[in-house]
């Protein structure tokens, strides 16, 4: 919001009577917004959002609150949140256990899962995983699922293979100290890899299993009776994104570190502006549809087919239609 600083009632006076007062002293809605795990940089356009201005100039003023990717949809569907910002995965699983959510913005267009391993491994394909160890973070994370897919793909099954569990923390040191032969993780870790000197050969999931890393989500109820406040709040994510992809990624990872993450080794800033620039400007928050109807378009064909291969691997009973659960933005309030 616009602070002023007053210091006599002459000017007070004058101020409250200018028609810029009055257009600044109209409320804006205001929101909470409920991210994905805690307060990190890969948010930065959403703070640069609001350190710069853009969620005011739509006249929402918005709140950043932090929970695991279930309970935001739990809270979304209950209506304790206005907006959610978990995972594609979440939200399908949400979709088909009935809950009244929509996708309003599909903010990355496609999933950062990666099988990466040791250029000196030989290992290319997932063909080439056979016999080999792999590790994921856990048997229900979504990397294990991409390792099922990508086995079957490859005319491979997990017998195959030896699967071992990784914690986080642990998971890119295993692969750093050969103790696994490739790990089924984040594309975003092969620069840190790359950074300490290790050559990369990377897999993206995403080729064979389409799914969705952070998007927007409201309520049904949401949409339907208020469905001008999630137009403008949409509109804020995306001017949001495009400021950032408009060659501001240091200035955004700036505020992030300093001001919404300041615990975030800040000595990892080089290797945050190159994963923003090599992967997310470029491919994850655009792709060939958004530039034929904007940031945040509804891939509703790649929704559709996530969420089938997610019910014929048993991670969900049954698959939800896409077009059920996902809105593309240029469509709220029409």
């Amino acid at each position: 919001m616009f602070k002023f600083r007053v210091t006599t009632a002459a000017s007070l006076a004058a101020l409250i009577t200018s028609p810029f007062f009055a257009m600044t002293a109209e409320a804006a809605d205001k929101v909470i917004l409920q991210i994905d795990g805690a307060a990190a940089p890969f948010y930065a356009p959403l703070y640069a959002g609001v350190e710069k201005g853009i969620f005011e100039k739509n006249g929402i003023e918005v709140e950043f609150i932090y929970a695991a990717a279930a309970d935001i949809l739990t809270n979304i569907a209950a209506g304790n949140v206005d907006f959610g910002f978990p995972n594609g995965d979440a939200v399908v699983a949400a979709a088909a256990n009935g809950l009244p959510v929509k996708v309003v913005h599909t903010t990355y267009q496609r999933g950062i899962g990666a099988l990466l391993a040791k250029e000196a491994s030989g290992i290319k394909t997932y063909k080439d995983l056979k016999g080999k160890k792999i590790a994921v973070t856990s048997l229900a994370s979504p990397n294990y699922l991409q390792l099922q897919v990508g086995l079957q793909q490859a005319g491979l099954t997990l017998d195959d293979v030896t699967v071992e569990a990784v914690a986080t923390g642990a998971i890119v040191q295993s692969l750093q100290a050969g103790q696994v032969d490739a790990i089924v993780f984040s594309e975003l870790r092969k620069y840190n890899l790359e950074a300490d000197g290790t050559k990369i050969t990377m897999i993206l999931s995403n080729d064979f299993l389409p799914s969705f890393g952070n998007v927007v989500v409201a309520s049904d109820k949401k949409l339907s009776q208020n469905a001008d406040v999630v137009k403008r709040f949409t509109t804020a994510v995306t001017q949001s994104y495009e400021w950032v992809i408009d060659g501001h990624v240091p200035e955004a990872l700036d505020i992030a570190l300093e001001k919404y993450a300041p615990t975030w080794p800040k000595d990892q800033k080089p290797i945050l502006t190159t994963a923003f620039e090599k992967t997310f400007v470029p491919s994850v928050w655009q792709s060939a549809l958004t530039k034929e109807k904007g940031l945040g378009a509804a891939d509703i064909a790649g929704w559709q087919k996530n969420a089938d291969i997610l019910a014929q691997f048993k991670v969900i009973d049954s698959a939800p239609k896409a077009e059920d659960f996902v809105v593309d933005p240029s469509m709220i309030g029409k």
